[in-house]
């Protein structure tokens, strides 16, 4: 992670001059082929999802032992201070001015919306629900993109959009008895301001490497993020246990930097309506987790949710656009 790297990539321009007398010019490396660069985005996106993925497991561990608000700070705290110092490390300079805005927007979105949002949900709803319910994430993204970068994808892609969305939302709904619970309310709102941090984060990595996105989102919420873990540690009980501890290691370093690192770099390789859409997996892989970690039992109706929607994936991914 050098100061000059950058998640798009970039084409030498061959110019033929001759050659001196008795030399042979040196052959250029070829540049990387188009579906080379497509793949390692979507590969990118993919780590990033799975990342993501554990996110909802891993609050509910570091719920067994802290507050919501000390969950919430100190993982970004935490994040910034493993961000900051490689920052630190490799020299980074400030982004330009006209970054900071976009900065701000992922820091609101991203670094402290989404975070305390889906805490507070937890705190009233299970993570196979909450994480069927984010599955509405990537067509929020994909309308955030249009909207923001003027990307127009298909209409092929939107039909996918729209019945991955109408599945989730009928899950939520059934799953509340008819109307939307304040666990669901809150989730409906972390997703707007999360589809609001992804669009700018994956705007800004067209510019500046993901990991520099990130890093700068966290660094600029500092102020906040430490003095509302000072509030929250002062004010919420507070029991070290090795999941509450696993639990908050994995949301600063796992979902808050790393993920979002390869999150913002795939995003900028292969556009961000179409990475969106690859967090349709993301409820499917959370449900086997809550399985897995916590011992929850599923809603009847939760693999078959995860699985339409996950379904959505590979038309959208093959749409043009």
């Amino acid at each position: 992670m050098r100061d000059n790297d950058s998640a798009t990539a970039t084409v030498a321009i061959a110019v033929n001059a001759p050659a001196p007398a008795g030399q042979d010019l040196p052959t250029a490396a070829p540049a990387p082929a188009r579906g080379t660069l497509v793949s390692r985005g979507a590969l990118l996106a993919a780590l990033g999802v799975a990342a993501f993925s554990l996110t909802f497991p891993a609050t509910a561990w570091a719920l067994e032992g802290m507050g919501p608000w000390t969950v919430v700070m100190l993982r970004s705290v935490l994040a910034a201070v493993l961000a900051g110092g490689a920052l630190a490390v490799f020299r980074v300079r400030l982004p330009e001015r006209r970054h900071w805005t976009g900065i701000a927007v992922v820091t609101g979105g991203v670094v402290l919306g989404f975070p305390l949002l889906t805490t507070l949900a937890l705190q009233t709803s299970t993570t196979s629900h909450a994480a069927v319910v984010v599955g509405l994430l990537p067509l929020t993204t994909a309308a955030c993109s249009a909207l923001r970068t003027g990307a127009r994808p298909s209409r092929t892609f939107w039909i996918a959009s729209l019945v991955g969305a109408a599945v989730v939302i009928g899950f939520a709904v059934q799953q509340s008895g008819g109307a939307p619970g304040r666990g669901d309310l809150l989730l409906f709102a972390a997703l707007l301001v999360c589809a609001a941090g992804y669009t700018e984060g994956g705007r800004l990595a067209r510019h500046m490497p993901g990991w520099q996105v990130i890093g700068w989102a966290l660094v600029l919420a500092l102020p906040v993020t430490v003095a509302g873990a000072a509030v929250a540690l002062s004010t919420e009980p507070l029991r070290l246990t090795a999941h509450a501890i696993g639990g908050l290691l994995w949301l600063a370093t796992g979902s808050q930097f790393l993920g979002m690192v390869a999150w913002y770099r795939g995003m900028a390789a292969i556009g961000i309506h179409k990475a969106s859409q690859l967090q349709l997996a993301q409820p499917l892989l959370t449900l086997v987790w809550s399985v897995l970690l916590l011992g929850e039992q599923l809603p009847p109706a939760a693999p078959a949710a995860s699985l339409a929607v996950l379904a959505c994936i590979a038309v959208t991914q093959r749409s043009r656009g």
